[in-house]
């Protein structure tokens, strides 16, 4: 199974599309999660036009698109917890941790900069932004992998 990631496309006007690239790249992908700052509910619609799309609601999303502010899924018996984050980007590890109960992933946001690593038996995974590399010096997504009982991700440049 293959799961595009993303987050903090911080699109807010209706006019404004996801980078074409995005779609070149989810164009297989079984599932996509947003971790929140879509800022433009319209963005899951455009990306359920590539594949599923399950979303978070990020700190500059408004609270009446409806979106939960952290969810578990449950994909080919890995338990993936999703939350975009909140906070100074310092410990903010720590911080999101404590918002589970045991998880195998953490998907999150919120600090822009991509970060693919297993800690304490928990792969962290927050794929950047695709349109903000105020924290990072590139934009980027990603793809987690789900094959052969093991999970990895992969941050992909833009």
């Amino acid at each position: 199974m293959k799961i595009g990631v993303i987050s903090d496309t911080h699109i807010s006007d209706s006019s404004k599309k996801i980078p074409e690239d995005i779609a070149n790249i989810f164009f297989n992908v079984d599932l996509i999660i947003h971790a929140g700052d879509l800022t433009n509910i319209c963005i899951t619609e455009e990306l359920n036009s590539i594949a599923k799309t399950e979303a978070v609601r990020g700190n500059m999303d408004d609270d009446s698109n409806c979106l939960p502010i952290k969810k578990i899924l449950d994909i080919s018996n890995f338990k993936i917890g999703i939350i975009h984050g909140y906070g100074a980007p310092q410990d903010i590890r720590n911080r999101i941790k404590k918002e589970f109960p045991p998880v195998d992933v953490i998907i999150y946001g919120h600090t822009h900069t991509p970060y693919n690593k297993v800690e304490d038996g928990i792969l962290f995974f927050n794929p950047g932004s695709p349109t903000d590399k105020r924290f990072s010096p590139y934009n980027s997504v990603g793809i987690l992998e789900i094959q052969d009982r093991k999970i990895t991700g992969e941050i992909i440049k833009l």
